[in-house]
């Protein structure tokens, strides 16, 4: 993943050759609100590119949607959860190079009163913030990217949780028909300038902020959700992903990029039992969208086990978008707080919308998914634990296969999918369920989080001190 840098670069080349999108200008010497043209293109791909990569990569391991394969060496620091100070110091620069151009459009924007780029640069900071702080816990927020301050100060991730909330109500409060300057338009890769589309994401994401609370703070969860929801928002019924991508070299997909790619292998990703056997369980059509030469889920295995034959091969495509928030998630959200918060009124409904998209979006019909849902993907009847875990569990497969690291922190949350108290090989195991199938660095135990890298730790005396891999962030009380 060392070219990861390019790929983020050649992103910009997708969408115009036009000197708008000439990234190596010095955003300084940029004539007033020319800097939100030209920098938001390299935020947006900055983001995809870290999130799509880096992360996918961490998170279709510790989601269980693969394992490494048994005759390679790529990834076993990631399966075997020894990530420590000096892996993947690449993806914390990434995010916060990306932020940076954010930032610069976000102040340019509020300087100028331009309320539109004001608001798309918020969400995207926001959005990248919160995979961060989701994964670091501690992280410079209000001190980041400020070329005064080389030693920013550490937000916690309380603070940066209400920094964030606060950020986006006042984004979002703003009158956009009062927005004076340029209007986003091909510069934004997400949306291409709409911005009813853009205050559904930002809505959608306050909601996932208030989501994250449920357990260590019920009552403002609780308040956060019912009074957006009650405000009439609107919700994202849309992706929010970019999409600009094309079968060639630096312009792929940045799992598929990163992964198949660059490396020049399509062996390194073997299928996790985990997903192979619940997909397979309930005779799931994406089992075979998911996996090249699906068979039986007792064949697979994980790479100490060099005993177990035929693995399967996880599939990946050049093409496949980089999702902030899809359709499919937006559902699950509002799902599950109308299962928390309002009786399940209407839960059922977007549950159900949440899972036809996600099998819609592997080839499936709209007749399929009624099927489903009329049987083994039926939402339950009752019992407010048993529709979460239905909506969770979805969302897991619905992550498949970039956005792993979401529904890791969703299992942090929830606990859902179950960890299993037997090994996989026992014919006790229940398919699906979270297990230790390899040989760990931490005794057994799952990880909850990504450590800071080393190189930000000892250059900055405002950071917190070392965290363990397996230590939980503020919100995890589960």
């Amino acid at each position: 993943m060392k070219k990861i840098a390019t790929l983020i670069t050649a992103l910009f080349l997708l969408v115009s050759c036009d000197e708008t999108f000439d990234i190596n200008r010095d955003p300084d010497a940029l004539p007033p609100g020319q800097a939100n043209s030209t920098i938001l293109p390299a935020g947006i791909a900055g983001l995809a590119g870290a999130q799509g990569s880096y992360y996918a990569i961490i998170g279709g391991f510790w989601s269980q949607f693969w394992t490494q394969n048994p005759t390679s060496n790529q990834y076993r620091d990631i399966d075997s959860y020894s990530i420590g100070a000096n892996n993947y110091a690449a993806a914390y620069t990434a995010m916060y190079d990306a932020l940076n151009d954010i930032r610069t459009v976000k102040a340019q924007a509020e300087k100028e009163g331009n309320w539109n780029y004001y608001l798309i640069a918020t969400v995207l900071e926001v959005e990248g913030s919160q995979v961060l702080t989701d994964l670091y816990d501690d992280i410079p927020y209000t001190e980041a990217n400020n070329v005064n301050i080389l030693q920013p100060k550490f937000n916690t991730g309380k603070e940066t949780y209400d920094l964030m909330i606060a950020d986006l109500k006042l984004a979002l409060s703003k009158d956009q028909s009062s927005s004076v300057g340029d209007k986003p338009g091909k510069d934004d890769f997400i949306f291409n300038g709409d911005m009813s589309k853009w205050t559904k994401f930002g809505n959608t994401l306050l909601l996932k902020l208030h989501m994250r609370l449920t357990a260590v703070n019920p009552t403002l969860a609780q308040s956060g959700i019912t009074t957006l929801i009650n405000s009439g928002a609107e919700f994202l019924d849309v992706d929010a992903a970019m999409t600009q991508f094309e079968d060639a070299a630096d312009r792929s997909n940045p799992l598929y990029e990163s992964d198949r790619r660059q490396l020049n292998t399509t062996l390194n990703l073997r299928a996790s039992k985990t997903m192979f056997s619940y997909l397979s369980l309930n005779a799931d059509p994406r089992l075979a969208k998911y996996y090249a030469q699906p068979g039986n889920p007792n064949n697979q295995g994980d790479w100490n086990n060099t005993t177990v034959p035929n693995l399967s091969l996880v599939q990946l495509s050049p093409l496949t978008p980089v999702f902030f928030i899809s359709k499919e998630e937006s559902n699950f959200l509002q799902a599950e707080a109308l299962t928390r918060y309002y009786g399940g009124a209407g839960a059922k409904a977007k549950y159900d919308a949440g899972v036809t998209a996600a099998l819609v979006r592997f080839g499936q019909t709209e007749a399929t998914a009624a099927a489903f849902l009329s049987g083994a993907y039926a939402f339950p009847a009752t019992g407010v634990d048993a529709q979460i875990e239905a909506i969770i569990t979805q969302k897991w497969i619905a992550s498949f296969p970039g956005n792993g690291y979401e529904s890791f922190l969703e299992q942090n949350r929830t606990g859902f999918p179950r960890e299993s108290a037997v090994k996989q090989s026992s014919e006790a195991y229940i398919p699906g369920q979270l297990a230790i199938a390899v040989e760990t660095k931490t005794g057994n135990v799952f990880p909850r989080r990504i450590v800071l890298p080393n190189t930000v730790s000892t250059r900055n005396p405002n950071a917190p001190a070392a965290k363990l891999i397996t230590d939980k962030v503020w919100w995890d009380v589960n």
